[in-house]
């Protein structure tokens, strides 16, 4: 099969023609009809991800139709339309059993603990825990778009930060995860407002819900504005870049009682961000993580879906080729356009 592999971190990845995967006894092989670029890909191929050894084809935001399973999967069958979430829980563990399979003990993560979908073909073990059906009259760029921005985005504002209609969401930085934030914020009736640095992706915030925006390129004290906007502070905030500075941002523009999700990752230098603890003490703040979804959770997201309430596809930006991917992945961190970059064509 075809493949984006890259054999040192921070040199430039290549397409090329690599053994077609075999399922584990518990997994399957998965033709990827589609697969999404994102900022974890970057990190993982920069060397922020103690998981990927060497060699290694990045890729975990998928979608595609069983090709081959192993002996002991029982709930699928060949030529089945699946998606997957970006962790995959063993289904047997503590976590597992207690249904938070997305912080399992021995999580398998395509493109970062194993193989991923840069390629023709993928192995994702796990398969009768972790598989999510497609339904016909979903497209496979948009279920890849899914992939982790869109339903760790959906986790942080439905089950971590318990989003209710007519609460005040502040969103920081409006790359794939704060969009799909909007998004989901504005779909569960909260009233959201974007910061981000270009007036592009804000004004693309506002098409998609936001009712209010902050330039934090031009505004010398985002908390203060987001507390004029919102009388007082913000009931829920993520961080969905991942910077010491948005991190800051938005703990501290919380209303007391606030609480603050961290959805964008803080890896390398930024591992370890000064944080506000004094208000995290004196106005009891919550701070919660987002890191994947369950796949039985899916389920909430599809009807959402089905019923047009949300619509992630207006988040796609361009449909590239595998060719066009090691060119793709190494521009992320010029946080260049206002849409997701999906692979289409192998």
């Amino acid at each position: 099969m075809k493949a984006v592999i890259f054999e040192q971190f921070g040199k430039p990845p290549r397409v090329q023609s690599v053994a077609d995967p075999t399922p584990a006894a518990t997994g399957v092989v998965i033709k990827v009809e589609a697969t999404g670029l994102c900022r974890s890909d970057w990190h993982g191929w920069m060397g922020h991800d103690a998981d990927i050894v060497l060699p290694h084809v990045p890729g975990h935001e998928l979608a595609g139709t069983i090709q081959a399973m192993g002996k002991h999967v029982t709930r699928w069958r060949l030529g089945q339309r699946v998606t997957v979430p970006f962790v995959g829980g063993c289904g047997h563990c503590f976590e597992c059993n207690s249904g938070n399979h997305q912080v399992c003990e021995n999580q398998f993560q395509p493109g970062f603990t194993a193989w991923g979908s840069f390629a023709e073909y993928v192995a994702v073990e796990f398969a009768d825990t972790n598989l999510v059906a497609l339904p016909d009259a979903l497209d496979f760029a948009t279920a890849a778009s899914l992939g982790c921005r869109f339903v760790t985005s959906f986790r942080a504002i439905v089950d971590q930060a318990k989003v209710k209609p007519g609460e005040w969401v502040a969103v920081h930085g409006c790359g794939g995860v704060g969009l799909s934030a909007i998004m989901i914020a504005t779909a569960m009736g909260a009233n959201v407002v974007a910061i981000d640095l270009t007036e592009e992706k804000l004004a693309f915030a506002r098409e998609l819900g936001a009712i209010a925006t902050i330039n934090a390129r031009e505004t010398q004290d985002v908390v203060g504005a987001m507390r004029e906007i919102t009388k007082g502070g913000a009931h829920v905030s993520i961080d969905a870049l991942g910077h010491p500075s948005t991190c800051f941002n938005s703990i501290a523009n919380l209303r007391r009682r606030g609480r603050h999700v961290q959805v964008g990752l803080m890896l390398g230098d930024h591992a370890q961000p000064p944080v506000p603890m004094d208000k995290i003490i004196a106005h009891e703040l919550e701070i919660y993580g987002s890191h994947g979804m369950q796949a039985f959770r899916y389920n909430a997201l599809m009807d959402m879906l089905a019923t047009g309430k949300l619509l992630p596809q207006k988040l796609i930006g361009k449909e590239i080729t595998l060719d066009d991917a090691p060119a793709a992945l190494m521009a992320m961190d010029r946080f260049e356009g206002t849409g997701i970059n999906v692979i289409t064509k192998f």
